[in-house]
């Protein structure tokens, strides 16, 4: 690589676009949406772990 494709490269500010944004966040949500039932009783699950074990100290 030469030097001026090396600068060009450093310097280049190309980054994601709104529109890849917007739909990373629509599949997140989506994905929250599906699994919101099995995602509640991990977190519930988990909390009551943490309680348990909080409370035999």
């Amino acid at each position: 690589m030469e030097l001026k494709e090396w600068k060009r490269f450093m310097t280049e500010e190309d980054g994601i676009g709104v529109v890849e944004v917007i739909l990373i966040l629509v599949v997140l949500i989506g994905l929250i949406v599906i699994f919101k039932s099995r995602l509640t009783s991990l977190v519930n699950s988990i909390f009551g772990a943490i309680t348990e074990r909080a409370g035999a100290l």
